[in-house]
């Protein structure tokens, strides 16, 4: 299909303020990839977007199943939107499993596109569909735009050069082209990475801009649905932006904070869904000096790391709550021989293996105490996909500064969703260095004699003349470093490593409260940032009073958290867990928390927590 074929001839778009599509099919069917593409035309057109993708929890589960569907969703606007959305107003669903598994989140009146060419008796059959639901009233309540993607497809790539059962695999190219005929998006942006990854005089290539116009005419042509919409730019600062994945920001302010650390960056970590892509990233960065190392198994990640740190390098490893077990022992002997080091932990899905690629908040309660002996340690948690550029920078400050391992908290869906992100001025970024232990001539080095604010020891490094020390799990004299069983000594040491932790808490900023009065306060850390802003937003829209508060440092936490929370009649904690910052805030200022927890391995949802505000809000008047 050349170009001269794609033409452009609608009638006026309507014009809309935002709109939430979710791509859905096989995990074969490039549906991440569809939805990938969609959103980077989006980001160029200069919409507010932000995304969800959806893998199925086995690394192949079984074509056309329901357990097999992976999904993409992208909500897309002219106006500053904080969620990927809470339910589709378009559904793309390339099979029948694809269509039991995400019709219900579909809004009545939302628009259906599907290709009826997988609704044959088979792929029914696999879905658990008695009969074809294109054939009776099941979809009556939606707007239906059916279309033969695969033969479509197949005619539109027959003069590309790719044969058989491999022209199929453009189809989602077809829902693609298709999708940016109905929300006017411009397929420039497509057709350059198609050029940049696969050349467009190569088969494939060939094969996906075919069928990508033939999906974009089809809209054009067909006589089934000949309404669009369109969506303007946001109103977006001015400045330089791009479209970032929360896992590609965490390692970049990693990078960030070493080269403001003055430190070569080695990274020691082992493959694990899903914070693998960090490694892969860092490692993509040998030109900021990064050391990467892919170690054969978790406790090999954080041994290597540990070394690294003794021998005075930025040390990250990065891992998911299994392994993030795995470490704890290592993660001990980092806190008791006081080295920087930063653990990334990607929240999953668990108990065990659990849901590897779904969202949970599961690891707080285990990042707290999930050590042996009393070891505490500084936790921060990021809250956006663009959030975590800052938090790794702040991650990699603290554990210099204070000499210390720190574990910074993220999840499965930061980690693979997007945002735009304005870039920051790299020059502003603030110097973060520490300089490595030294002595005069004749002087006895001391290695546990601390600064007097941070209680930081000194940090030598080997080959440093004179500053030899021991250094390993057992307990140290407090000034000469040597082994001690000494009983006083180990519980003054106790005690100094907890006001080190101590003394970063006086240095952090206090909690910032969104909103006023005194009626409710919604208390919440991680990923539930955008749903529980958007819900806040929304309550306070109609007079109520209620407000939000969202920590980025849970331990230790910020210095007036306890009072503004007092000041407050009802404190809810929304989670994606079974209640475990409400615990800590419990047994920290003796609060009665009002938990709302839902663990369905998806994000939380803004619409749910509203209904609850307004649940806690009317249970108050009414009393």
């Amino acid at each position: 299909m050349s170009d001269e074929t794609l033409t452009d001839e609608r009638p006026v778009p309507e014009q809309i303020d935002d709109v939430v599509i979710r791509f859905a099919g096989d995990s074969g069917d490039g549906m991440q990839l569809a939805g990938t593409q969609f959103t980077a035309s989006s980001a160029m057109f200069g919409n507010d977007l932000a995304t969800l993708p959806n893998f199925p929890a086995e690394i192949r589960a079984p074509q056309g199943t329901i357990g097999g569907v992976s999904s993409f969703q992208v909500h897309i606007a002219d106006w500053d939107i904080l969620t990927p959305g809470d339910s589709p107003d378009c559904l793309v669903a390339m099979n029948p499993a694809a269509l039991k598994a995400n019709l219900s989140d579909l809004v009545k009146g939302g628009l259906l596109i599907v290709n009826t060419d997988a609704f044959d008796e088979r792929n029914l059959a696999k879905a658990g569909y008695d009969t074809n639901p294109l054939d009776n009233d099941a979809l009556d309540a939606y707007q239906v735009l059916g279309a033969p993607m695969e033969m479509l497809t197949k005619e539109a790539v027959k003069d590309s050069g790719v044969k058989g059962r491999a022209t199929l695999r453009s189809k989602n190219f077809f829902a693609l082209g298709l999708m940016s005929w109905i929300y006017t998006r411009p397929i420039e942006p497509v057709l350059d990475w198609v050029d940049k990854k696969f050349g467009t005089d190569t088969p494939v290539g060939k094969a996906n801009v075919m069928a990508l116009k033939a999906g974009y005419n089809y809209g054009i042509t067909t006589e089934a649905f000949h309404h669009t919409y369109t969506i303007q730019p946001a109103p977006l600062p001015a400045g330089e932006y791009t479209n970032v994945v929360g896992n590609t920001a965490t390692a970049w302010g990693l990078i960030a904070g070493a080269e403001q650390a003055k430190l070569p960056l080695f990274i020691g970590s082992y493959p694990i869904t899903p914070a693998t892509t960090i490694l892969e990233e860092l490692a993509r960065n040998k030109n900021f000096g990064v050391k990467s190392f892919q170690a054969e198994d978790e406790i090999a990640g954080i041994g290597t790391a540990l070394g690294a740190a003794f021998a005075g390098r930025l040390a990250i490893t990065t891992t998911s709550g299994p392994g993030l077990a795995l470490k704890s022992e290592t993660l001990s002997l980092a806190m008791i021989m006081e080295l920087p080091m930063v653990v990334v932990d990607v929240q999953r899905g668990g108990p065990s293996t659990g849901l590897p690629t779904k969202v949970e908040q599961s690891d707080l309660l285990f990042a707290m105490y999930g050590r042996h002996g009393e070891s505490p340690l500084p936790i921060i948690s990021t809250s956006t996909p663009s959030d975590a550029f800052e938090v790794a920078f702040e991650a990699v400050r603290i554990a210099v500064t204070y000499m210390t391992p720190v574990i910074l908290m993220t999840d499965g869906y930061i980690a693979t969703s997007s945002e735009p992100w304005r870039l920051p001025d790299v020059s502003a970024l603030p110097d973060i260095s520490r300089p490595f232990a030294s002595i005069q001539d004749g002087e006895e080095f001391l290695p546990y004699v601390r600064d007097p604010e941070t209680l930081a020891r000194p940090w030598a490094i080997p080959g440093q003349a004179g500053m030899e020390h021991r250094l390993g799990g057992l307990e140290k004299d407090a000034t000469t470093g040597n082994v001690s069983y000494d009983p006083d000594n180990h519980e003054s040491m106790l005690h100094t490593r907890a006001r080190k932790i101590e003394a970063l808490g006086k240095s952090l900023p206090e909690v910032e409260i969104f909103g006023e009065g005194s009626d409710l306060v919604v208390l919440g850390w991680g990923s539930t940032y955008g749903a529980i802003r958007t819900a806040v937003t929304r309550v306070q829209k109609t007079g109520r009073k209620v407000a939000h508060v969202h920590l980025r440092y849970i331990n230790p936490l910020p210095s007036n958290l306890g009072a503004v929370l007092s000041s407050f009649d009802n404190v809810l904690v929304p989670e994606i867990n079974l209640g475990q910052l409400s615990r800590i805030v419990r047994a920290e200022y003796l609060i009665d928390t009002h938990s709302f927890n839902r663990v369905l391995g998806q994000p939380m949802r803004a619409r749910e927590i509203e209904t609850k505000i307004y649940e806690l809000l009317d249970q108050e008047v009414s009393s």
